[in-house]
């Protein structure tokens, strides 16, 4: 796995994935646009 620690502020790095309709998004496919990104622990772990 890949990991790459982003502070507050930071400009995120592009990433691809697939979504939950089949499509394939890339994060610069939004530029220009407001976008908020969430990022939350792994699965089923507290907090």
């Amino acid at each position: 796995m890949n990991t790459t620690e982003i502070k507050e502020e930071m400009m995120s790095p592009d990433f691809i994935l697939e979504g939950s309709d089949g499509k394939v998004h890339s994060l610069k496919d939004y530029l220009g646009k407001k976008v908020i990104l969430f990022f939350y622990p792994k699965d089923n772990t507290p907090g």
